[in-house]
């Protein structure tokens, strides 16, 4: 099953009572493994859990830090890009020209690279002495 179908499959069991916005993500690590997440709202806004965010903390949980594609899907008139804190996340744990595709339940897709969607994206080095 390819990224976009998984993440299809994955916005199903998003938890979001109060928008009604499913979101799912699917990411392939580069040892092949395909993690999954799905947004989970909370009462308490903005307590909730974006779609890219839960497959990022699969990733990790799972020991691994590197992420070498990613979809996100929603349904949409059009494909709508990652929110901009998930595009931080998923720049620290991508190089800049990882594609992200993001799809509509329409089959329409687009592709950015990390680097078009979020340009000049923080990351550690900025941080170091």
């Amino acid at each position: 099953m390819d990224l976009i179908k998984k993440a299809i499959k994955v916005r199903e069991n998003a938890y979001a009572p109060y928008s009604n916005f499913k979101v799912g993500a699917a990411i392939k690590s580069e040892t092949g493994d395909v993690f999954c997440g799905c947004n989970v709202e909370n009462a308490a806004y903005p307590q909730g859990t974006c779609a890219e965010a839960g497959a990022i903390a699969a990733m990790i949980a799972n020991g691994q830090r590197n992420i070498t594609e990613v979809v996100v899907a929603a349904d949409t008139e059009s494909p709508v890009t990652p929110c901009g804190g998930c595009r931080q996340k998923l720049a620290e744990f991508s190089h800049s020209d990882v594609v992200v595709v993001f799809a509509n339940l329409s089959g329409e897709v687009g592709r950015m690279t990390i680097n078009q969607l979020l340009p000049g994206a923080f990351n550690k080095e900025q941080m170091e002495k």
